[in-house]
């Protein structure tokens, strides 16, 4: 077997692995947050228990990390269809979306903190630490996911993408979705769950 050829079989395994991989690793994270769910759970049964309104600028992020989901499937419909161009445009567009989605997390726990909802010390409370704890859990995986954004849009520029070489964008998306469904899920949960 030539090196040419051991090359060639090595980039196929590569690739039949690279999703499976990624898959165990969003059910891992899944299971982490499942966990900070229970614990949600199991706390609000507590006497000292206090229900709170979410924050306004949890809407306006869950807002922001859905239309970055959309963005994201556009730049890898552009990159299917040959259009470099629309998918830099989405991706960038992605990438501040993203960026907003942080900004307006942030500006959530501030939020919390003005009403008197503080994560530790003398007044907080155990709802407003636990939603804390999970959002902030939530907010370590949009930075990997920023992470595989900007390897991605290091990679377009580099055209390193084309209409049949797609798998590295293609990973990005998933796990971009996974963060955002994530959080869409665990918004709806605190907003049904008080």
């Amino acid at each position: 077997m030539t090196n040419q050829n051991l090359e060639q079989e090595y980039k196929i395994a590569k690739q039949k692995s690279a999703k499976p991989m990624l898959w165990v690793s969003m059910i891992s994270m899944t299971m982490m947050f499942i966990g900070l769910v229970s614990a949600y759970i199991v706390s609000s049964k507590r006497d000292d228990w206090v229900s709170f309104d979410l924050p306004p600028a949890l809407y306006t992020s869950t807002l922001l990390i859905l239309l970055s989901s959309i963005t994201f499937f556009l730049a890898l419909n552009g990159v299917r269809k040959g259009k470099s161009e629309q998918t830099t445009i989405f991706l960038i567009l992605t990438l501040l979306l993203g960026i907003g989605f942080v900004y307006f997390q942030i500006q959530g726990f501030y939020q919390l903190k003005a009403a008197g909802l503080y994560f530790v010390g003398k007044g907080s409370l155990v709802s407003s630490s636990l939603l804390t704890v999970i959002s902030f859990a939530h907010l370590l995986h949009v930075f990997a996911g920023f992470i595989v954004l900007l390897t991605v849009i290091y990679n377009h520029f580099k055209k390193r993408y084309n209409a049949t070489e797609t798998l590295g964008l293609e990973l990005g998306a998933i796990f971009w979705h996974f963060v955002d469904i994530l959080w869409i899920l665990l918004f709806l949960f605190f907003y049904f769950i008080r």
